[in-house]
């Protein structure tokens, strides 16, 4: 490991650092080491990445010293923060924050970001509600606002734009549901604009591979795709995986804001504006440049043939 150059991967226990820690666990012969960083290193998770010969840290994007203490000597870090888990964008400004000025040093930074939808749809355009007074879709914009952060920080920094993870079909509660006639609906607002996705792990491979490029130049963008699927090519992909009928109907965007599950006017903005930007947001997301830097990059189709018996269907 001495010889190799360490990688901090934030959120190494969680979905895309985890993916980017066992991507580059299973490249023994690799140029980089994993120092998982984690709150959490008596996990199942943390242990398991242990065992596979990834260096387990303890730190905590809420408290900026642990951060540079487990920075200390990497070569670069894998940052990313987490929305979901306090559905507070202040607080992950402030996590993202913490985490760009920890970089000092670092010869190469990948911060995984989404767009701040206010420069193209500001809170005071009635094309979408205003959240929390100064947000259109909190999940994206403080993350989006963070890239400044990272741009003003020396350590060359890429930024990394995932798509709409294929996981939530399985834990989001976004999956088909059976209706009244036991019918299996994918209910989704996307307002005849197909869906840009991919699978979780893939994230992190698309992440290893930009480590493997090399910082090139600063504030340098890669958004990823596995595939763009519309709602009715969803639908009859896991009606053919499901064994079953699946059909899709679209949810009208108020609706979906006004389900009464925590972010879900979060949700319903984002996919307004994504209908919104139409091309210009498909664009943003793209399978070929994934592929670029994940060879091994799954389609929707082979995502469903490993877990589409791990979709919750009622």
């Amino acid at each position: 490991m001495a010889s190799k150059k360490i990688l901090a991967v934030i959120g190494a226990t969680g979905a895309q650092g985890g993916g980017l820690a066992r991507s580059i666990l299973a490249d023994p012969a690799g140029e980089f080491a994993v120092r998982a960083i984690t709150r959490k290193p008596d996990s199942e998770r943390a242990r398991a990445l242990a065992a596979a010969g990834a260096e387990i840290v303890v730190a905590d994007a809420d408290e900026p010293a642990t951060l540079e203490r487990a920075f200390a000597g990497a070569y670069g870090a894998f940052c990313v923060t987490n929305f979901w888990e306090h559905l507070s964008p202040e607080r992950e400004y402030e996590q993202a924050t913490a985490l760009a000025r920890a970089t000092a040093g670092l010869e190469h930074v990948v911060w995984s970001t989404l767009e701040d939808t206010r420069k193209w749809i500001p809170v005071e355009d009635p094309r979408l509600p205003t959240l929390r007074e100064k947000y259109t879709v909190p999940h994206f914009d403080a993350k989006g606002e963070a890239d400044a952060v990272f741009e003003a920080e020396p350590a060359p920094t890429t930024f990394l734009l995932p798509a709409f993870y294929w996981e939530n079909f399985i834990y989001f509660g976004a999956g088909p549901r059976p209706d009244a006639e036991g019918e299996l609906v994918l209910a989704l607002p996307l307002g005849g604009t197909p869906l840009p996705g991919i699978a979780v792990e893939d994230i992190g491979r698309c992440a290893h591979g930009i480590f493997r490029r090399g910082p090139g130049r600063n504030g340098e963008r890669f958004g990823i795709a596995g595939e763009v699927l519309s709602g009715e090519q969803l639908a009859a992909k896991m009606a053919r995986a499901l064994g079953r009928p699946v059909r899709f109907r679209e949810v009208p965007f108020d609706a979906y804001r006004a389900a009464g599950w925590p972010g879900a006017d979060d949700m319903g903005n984002m996919f307004e504006f994504q209908a919104i930007l139409g091309d210009e947001f498909l664009r943003s997301r793209d399978v070929e440049v994934a592929r670029s830097l994940n060879p091994k990059l799954l389609s929707f189709d082979a995502w469903l043939a490993a877990n589409a018996a791990r979709i919750p269907v009622g």
